[in-house]
């Protein structure tokens, strides 16, 4: 059976300029791009001329839109599969189609992978910690399930990193000093804010201390954010 290829393409997490020139090049060649946003993707196209047609694609999309993307496959289309930043399927709904079209159509279906960017790796880079091991819990829960997994990450024996939203990043920082102390785990924590962006920065400390900075500098909530969490009595002098 002649079946499309299945490109998965990471994009940019800020700079538009993060992209590797191969993207680039498939994202001219597919049949579709399939969005998790179009209008976030279409500023990504338009900086680089290109005039690929887009399909939305996204957690909420229903049976009938994976149905119509394998159908495509299955037709010799190739697509190729973004989200709005960053690697797709990484904290990200997009391993739902890969998942699919793999059982649809198993090891005939050629399923590529173009990397690039990602907000987890480029604060990890850039840690100055040892992270030859870590562990990635991707979003923290808003509610239920959230405190169990804190506790999850101030027991991890590696470097924790997760991502954080500005609407709860002083609650973080509350729950790390909280549980932190209750559990007699002292840690530091490095953030990543804004990463590959205008305002990009970098804070180290405790939560407590960056809790502190976090109240006088306005301007320090605002953005995306990356936490990466380690033990202090990590052997390492920074």
């Amino acid at each position: 059976m002649a079946l499309g290829t299945l490109f998965v393409a990471a994009t940019p997490i800020g700079n538009l300029e993060d992209i590797s020139l191969r993207a680039l090049r498939v994202l001219r060649e597919v049949s579709y791009i399939l969005c998790e946003d179009t209008r976030v993707t279409r500023q990504l196209l338009n900086k680089y001329e290109i005039k690929t047609p887009t399909i939305s694609y996204h957690q909420h999309s229903g049976p009938a839109k994976i149905q119509q993307l394998l159908r495509y496959l299955g037709e010799e289309k190739d697509l190729a599969l973004v989200s709005d930043a960053g690697t797709p399927g990484i904290s990200d709904p997009g391993s739902f189609l890969v998942s699919s079209a793999r059982k649809e159509y198993g090891e005939e279906l050629k399923i590529v992978p173009l990397p690039g960017a990602s907000a987890v790796i480029a604060a990890l880079s850039v840690s100055g910690w040892p992270v030859d091991r870590f562990s990635f819990f991707g979003f923290l829960p808003h509610k239920k399930g959230r405190q169990t997994m804190i506790k999850d990450i101030l027991f991890s024996e590696y470097p924790a990193a997760f991502y954080e939203s500005k609407h709860r990043i002083k609650k973080c920082l509350a729950e790390l000093t909280a549980f932190s102390a209750e559990l007699n785990r002292p840690i530091e924590v490095m953030i990543g804010r804004e990463l590959t962006k205008m305002f990009e920065s970098l804070y180290f400390g405790t939560p407590a201390e960056l809790a502190e900075r976090l109240d006088k500098d306005e301007e320090m909530q605002k953005g995306e954010f990356v936490v990466l969490v380690r033990k202090i009595n990590v052997k390492y002098v920074r």
